[in-house]
């Protein structure tokens, strides 16, 4: 009992050191991964920030842009009526007026053609359209923006002036598109790997989105619930935008520090699987030695007693030949020699693999109750509870299945110090069959239940400790059943359950 007490001992004081070195590494790896995480989310407010400010500056830039463009609508719109007006009444004393307001229109691009299409003059078109000659369906669809203005020659013939924006205006709109589309490039494929996902006002069309892979954003159930979930942890970023109107910015953290959150529970489920494999091996390893040890022991065991066992064999049939005044000496020497056969053929079973054949159980144990029955003392009683008219055939190693109820019977007359009541029942139940085996000795503390199947484990001051771990394996490994401590009171009595198939 000692060994199995050090034992104990020293599988709680491991445990402990494994709890502590889990916990300090799990502790350790989480204040790293929450340093981490602070980071990454200081990053991301960081970029937050950043793109709030540029949002704003592109606010201010739209706002600009929009009052550029009123006054150069202003200016075209003003150059449209001196022209008109100069058509209209060419003998005005305003004229000189008119013409220097013409003449110093060096941005707003203009067309003077007939009614053909044949371009008359032009004025700000740039190089490579000063040498054309007629309207294009290209050059009149860019030139009817505004209303052309028709110019009366004659009672038959008119011709149209064609205008639009100014060159300043259109350079600036480019502008501003490149800085549109520049920002919103950086704003999806960020730095900070930030997952970014830009929408129109109704926050379902996506316009740009970066850190996504691309076959992810194809799944509507996908961009529905990735928009939800980043709504959810930010608010999104509301910016306009002179093409796109009102745009909306989702974002959220990113994947890495997502990930890093479920690090440590990886981390635990890693080391219980290692501890658990490693654990699993090396009880495979000690049990394979420990088979190999019970095989060697049981086959040198049978062989050690099978030498003198023949040579008392042969001295008892000399003895029948020459001594006819001791038939008694000889038959009593006959019992103990054939116990001495039993116990040779149960060792060597124990070391070969078992034959199981299928015979009635309740004989067996009747024929081991006798035999203990005459060598045990009249103090010790037997009952043996069977339903009346049943047999119970199961595969069976009658000469295994003998030794387990000698040494439970034996172990129970031991705790009840050589005087009780041993009661053996039987029972069918659910394709199984239940034998419980009571005494009425001291009884077994329920700490001890799981220990007493271990090999040393005695109460015995002189006991080996091997009965009952004999009868476990002979049960667990031979039989495939099972044979446990099924209840004990202290001074009361113990009782054993083994179930085997039926």
């Amino acid at each position: 009992m000692d060994i199995y007490n050090r034992k104990k001992r020293w599988k709680v004081f491991l445990s402990i050191m494994a709890l502590v070195i889990i916990s300090a590494s799990i502790y350790y790896t989480n204040a790293l991964v929450g340093e981490f995480a602070r980071k990454e989310r200081n990053q991301v407010k960081v970029w937050a920030d950043a793109i709030q400010r540029k949002a704003s500056l592109m606010h201010y830039t739209e706002s600009f842009f929009n009052e550029v463009r009123r006054q150069e609508r202003q200016r075209v719109e003003l150059l449209a009526n001196t022209y008109k007006r100069l058509i209209q009444d060419e003998n005005s004393p305003d004229l000189t007026f008119y013409l220097e307001i013409i003449s110093n229109n060096t941005s707003i691009p203009v067309i003077y053609a007939d009614e053909s299409g044949n371009i008359l003059s032009t004025k700000n078109l740039g190089i490579e359209l000063d040498t054309i000659t007629r309207l294009t369906d290209a050059l009149r669809h860019e030139f009817t923006q505004y209303e052309p203005i028709p110019v009366q020659i004659s009672a038959l013939k008119r011709n149209y002036l064609y205008y639009h924006e100014s060159l300043i205006f259109t350079d600036l709109k480019k502008v501003l598109d490149d800085l549109v589309s520049s920002f919103l490039t950086e704003v999806a494929l960020n730095s900070a790997s930030v997952p970014v996902i830009i929408t129109d006002s109704t926050q379902k069309n996506v316009i740009q989105y970066g850190n996504i892979s691309d076959s992810r954003m194809k799944d509507a159930a996908f961009l529905e619930q990735e928009l939800a979930s980043m709504a959810s942890a930010n608010n999104p970023i509301e910016i306009s935008f002179l093409d796109y109107g009102k745009t909306y910015i989702f974002y959220r953290s990113s994947d890495l520090l997502q990930s890093m959150r479920f690090f440590p529970l990886l981390q635990i489920l890693i080391i219980a699987l290692f501890l658990l494999i490693a654990y699993l091996l090396f009880s495979y390893a000690r049990k394979s030695e420990q088979n190999q040890v019970w095989a060697g022991m049981a086959k040198e065991t049978a062989h050690q007693i099978g030498t003198p066992l023949s040579s008392m064999m042969a001295w008892i049939e000399l003895m029948k030949m020459q001594d006819e005044n001791s038939p008694m000496a000889v038959t009593e020497m006959e019992k103990d020699i054939q116990r001495l056969e039993a116990i040779t053929e149960r060792f060597s079973k124990i070391g070969s693999p078992p034959v199981l054949e299928r015979m009635d159980v309740v004989g067996v144990i009747e024929e081991t109750l006798g035999y203990l029955k005459s060598r045990t003392s009249s103090k010790v009683t037997y009952e043996f509870k069977v339903p009346k008219g049943q047999h119970f055939v199961i595969p069976l190693n009658a000469v295994l299945f003998r030794w387990v109820i000698e040494n439970l019977c034996k172990n129970a007359i031991d705790a009840m110090t050589g005087q009780g009541k041993i009661t053996v029942e039987i029972l069918a139940e659910n394709n199984h069959l239940i034998i419980d085996l009571s005494d009425t000795g001291k009884g077994i503390a329920k700490s001890e239940f799981k220990h007493v199947f271990n090999p040393g484990y005695s109460s015995k001051k002189r006991g080996w400790g091997l009965g009952l771990t004999l009868a476990k394996r002979i049960i667990s490994e031979y039989h495939k059943g099972k044979i446990f401590v099924r209840s004990s009171t202290l001074n009361e009595g113990t009782t054993f359950r083994i179930i085997l198939k039926s």
